[in-house]
């Protein structure tokens, strides 16, 4: 699980948007771009190329 705190200052690598945990609490999500940033091993990957599209 992500730690509050780092979800508070973590934004967006591509818009430097707001990013909202999703329901699984397997990635991050920034509803202004679209974009899904995985976690992996508690860890978030913020890699733009790395980012899946959502609708």
């Amino acid at each position: 699980m992500i730690n509050k705190e780092l979800l508070d200052i973590l934004a967006c690598p591509k818009c430097k948007g707001e990013l909202k945990l999703t329901t699984k609490e397997d990635g991050l999500v920034c509803d202004k771009c679209k974009l899904l940033y995985e976690i992996r091993d508690d860890i978030p990957v913020m890699l733009i190329d790395e980012a899946r599209k959502v609708d």
